[in-house]
Parts: C-alpha cells; sequence; structure tokens
C-alpha cells in the first residue's frame, strides 16, 4: 500500500529527472556552441588579402557564422559568436591571421567581429522562427537564402561603419573597401552554406 511518503518520494524523483533533462539540455547546447566558436576561429586562419580592399582580408569566419545561426538558432548561434569574441578577447588566438585580444575588436576590421553574434542570431530567427528549432534541411532554399543575405546586411553594415570610422577614410571609401569588394565571395559562402545543410540531409536520409 502507497503512502504518502512514498508519493512525495516517487514526485521528488520526477521532479529530479526534470532537473537533469533541463540541465543536460543546457549542456549539450553549450557544447554545440563552444564546438561553432572553435569552428569560426578555425576559419579566421584560412585568410588572404582582397586586391580590391588591401586592409581588410578575406577569411571564412562569415561562414561559420552563417552555419551557427542555421544549426544552432538565434540564442545558441548568437551565444556561439559571443563565445568566439570573448575567447578572442581573452587572448586566444582565434582572430583574422590568428590575431587576438582587444586589439582587433576596435581595429579596422572590428565591426565586423562585433556583428558576428547579432548576424547569427537574426539568421537563426530567419530558419527556425519563434516557435523553437526546426530541422534546418526542412527549411525552404528561400528561407534559408534570405536569412543569410539579412545576416550578410548586418556585418557589412556593422564592418562599414567600424572601418570609416577607424580607418580614416571617407563613406564611399569605406563601403567600396568594407564591402561591395567582398559581395561576390560572401555569394560564395552563401552557396557553401547551402550544400553542407543540404548535404547534412542527403546523409540523414
Amino acid at each position: 500500500m502507497a503512502t504518502d511518503a512514498d508519493a512525495d518520494v516517487e514526485a521528488g524523483a520526477v521532479d529530479t529527472d526534470a532537473v537533469d533533462l533541463v540541465g543536460d539540455e543546457d549542456a549539450a547546447n553549450l557544447a554545440r556552441a563552444a564546438l561553432f566558436a572553435a569552428l569560426v576561429g578555425g576559419f579566421a586562419y584560412v585568410s588572404f588579402p582582397n586586391p580590391l580592399s588591401p586592409g581588410v582580408p578575406v577569411t571564412l569566419q562569415v561562414l561559420g557564422v552563417f552555419l551557427a545561426g542555421i544549426m544552432l538558432g538565434p540564442v545558441w548561434g548568437a551565444a556561439a559568436l559571443s563565445l568566439y569574441l570573448g575567447a578572442g578577447a581573452a587572448g586566444l588566438p582565434v582572430f583574422a591571421g590568428g590575431s587576438a585580444g582587444i586589439g582587433p575588436l576596435f581595429g579596422p576590421t572590428g565591426g565586423y567581429l562585433w556583428s558576428y553574434p547579432l548576424a547569427a542570431g537574426l539568421i537563426g530567427l530567419g530558419v527556425h522562427g519563434l516557435d523553437g528549432l526546426r530541422d534546418p534541411s526542412d527549411a525552404s532554399l528561400a528561407r534559408l537564402v534570405g536569412a543569410m543575405i539579412v545576416g550578410t546586411v548586418v556585418v557589412y553594415a556593422l564592418g562599414i561603419a567600424g572601418y570609416y570610422l577607424v580607418a580614416d577614410v571617407g563613406l564611399l571609401e569605406a563601403v567600396v573597401g568594407a564591402a561591395a569588394a567582398f559581395v561576390p565571395v560572401e555569394a560564395v559562402k552563401i552557396a557553401a552554406a547551402v550544400g553542407i545543410v543540404r548535404s547534412d540531409a542527403v546523409t540523414a536520409g
């Protein structure tokens, strides 16, 4: 015969299990965010000069921003890029060309770095919406590309602003040197991100 004490024990076990599940989910999300932060840091090493804009190198970091937003959603995508910025500011060599510290955050390309968490969050919101995370491979091509275009606009809007303020150039020169010269490269990154998401869907199927 069950007693009130037994019922209390069972209820306590349910509550503990619920807490454990929430904790496990948060830990898993944090691990994924750290993984994508490391991915963006790795992409930063793929850097080469743009002949149309010698002061701003071409890197694959924005591809990592795209993937973080698409795969992790708005909250954890933004968290991943915040972890990335924090790691770089703390001295880990994860910024373009292996640079680190707070200097890059306030240099000519600092606007790009500050834009990454916001861009990842907006991309995640565009792909997943407000109703919880979906399988990214289920998102339509238009939704994926549209979300990344919005993210790209944010990245380059802040990138232009930072370059204009820090590099002491005119606004037109900032637009050309910090954005227009990179449009073809970003189109390739968007196509690559779509290919990665779609290839994951094929593999899973």
